[in-house]
């Protein structure tokens, strides 16, 4: 397992969502603290090309049906359709669905029923079969975060409260979740001491609970191993038998984080993970989306390391991220002597033309973002 891959100039994004579909990611949305944020303006689509690795902007046709700007919202990939929902703008909190075709690069709003869920930001949401699962956020209109878990089905387009029983999780925002077979896996978060209210009084849970689809049931998993600590604003995946945490941030103790651990779904059991290669910097509410033997990830806001706090009462300096990082969970020979080249910055002039476009693709910046002082 490896980080093979570092490249600049990709969205400047933070709080966005993101899906893969085939052989391209897609990220929707998000903040910019560096741009100027318009509440009401089209929500912005940039598409990754995992073969080439360049980012191209969608540009609209028709802005009619386009769903306005936001961040903290959801994306979940089902067919060659994306549906978001969810997330908030500086004014209001959304609570209507927004399907985009990846074919035609064009937005709907599909016609639902059912009890629709409370407008929030930080939920959670993943595909289980032919369902769309939502749990916790925070909600505007009850001021509170929430535990609540609620379902759409993607053929009928009829939404459903899940009254589940068991040992549910704690009201949260910003946690992960992440499908496997008919459970849903869900980790970490915000949450309050004096729950659901939000008194600023900050709690993250460091437990691994999944929701039992077919029972409606909730089950506190006995985990075992070395655990990451508690934390938000994190992202998570699944791929061969595990859930893999990265990243995200502890409010407490004021820490981001760019570890990486693994929960066997089999063993129940937490395992650092140390993967070699130059590994992201320390970030939180990035992006991170698995497609066949690697993970793509981009985006976030980091800690600023050039700056000096500011005062006392504004210790934490950020910087928001344009930049992608691949792990390779098995880097080819080719990928692994590419590396070699450009580690010992070997003279290229005699390679193959072929080998020469891969090197230029691993090493040639992206030209959404533009660079921005480091110093903040």
């Amino acid at each position: 397992m490896k980080w093979t891959v570092h490249l600049e100039g990709g969205p400047r994004r933070v709080n966005h969502a993101a899906v893969c579909v085939e052989d391209k990611i897609y990220s929707f949305g998000g903040y910019c603290s560096t741009e100027e944020y318009r509440d009401w303006a089209p929500i912005p689509v940039h598409i990754l090309n995992t073969e080439t690795l360049r980012w191209v902007p969608v540009n609209y046709k028709n802005t009619l049906v386009i769903p306005f700007q936001r961040y903290g919202h959801t994306a979940v990939a089902y067919g060659h359709k994306v549906y978001m929902w969810g997330g908030r703008n500086n004014a209001v909190a959304c609570d209507k669905l927004s399907c985009f075709d990846t074919k035609t690069l064009e937005w709907s709003t599909p016609d639902v029923t059912g009890m629709v869920p409370y407008a929030k930001d930080g939920h959670s949401a993943c595909i289980i079969k032919n369902k769309m699962y939502i749990f916790g956020g925070f909600e505007y209109l009850t001021d509170q975060y929430s535990q609540d878990v609620h379902c759409l089905d993607l053929e009928t387009m009829q939404w459903s409260y899940v009254f589940a029983t068991g040992s549910i999780p704690t009201h949260r925002d910003f946690h992960t979740a992440v499908a496997v077979g008919d459970r849903m896996y869900v980790f970490g978060g915000r949450g309050d001491l004096n729950s659901p209210y939000n008194s600023q009084e900050e709690v993250y849970c460091p437990d691994v609970y999944y929701l039992d689809t077919v029972k409606e049931k909730w089950v506190c998993v006995k985990a075992t191993g070395t655990w990451p600590e508690g934390r938000r604003s994190h992202s998570a995946w699944y791929y061969g038998g595990y859930m893999y945490i990265f990243g995200g941030f502890n409010g407490n103790n004021k820490a981001h984080f760019n570890d990486l651990y693994r929960f066997s779904i089999k063993d129940n059991k937490w395992e650092y993970v140390h993967a070699t290669g130059k590994e992201p910097c320390k970030r939180r509410r990035q992006a991170c989306l698995p497609y066949k033997d690697k993970v793509y990830l981009f985006g976030g806001t980091s800690p600023c390391p050039h700056a000096s706090p500011v005062n006392v009462d504004d210790p934490e300096r950020l910087i928001d991220n344009s930049d992608l990082h691949i792990l390779d969970y098995s880097p080819s020979l080719k990928t692994l002597s590419l590396l070699q080249v450009l580690e010992h910055d070997l003279d290229q002039s005699l390679l193959p033309r072929d080998i020469q476009i891969d090197i230029r693709m691993l090493t040639t910046p992206n030209r959404i973002s533009r660079p921005i002082n480091q110093a903040g």
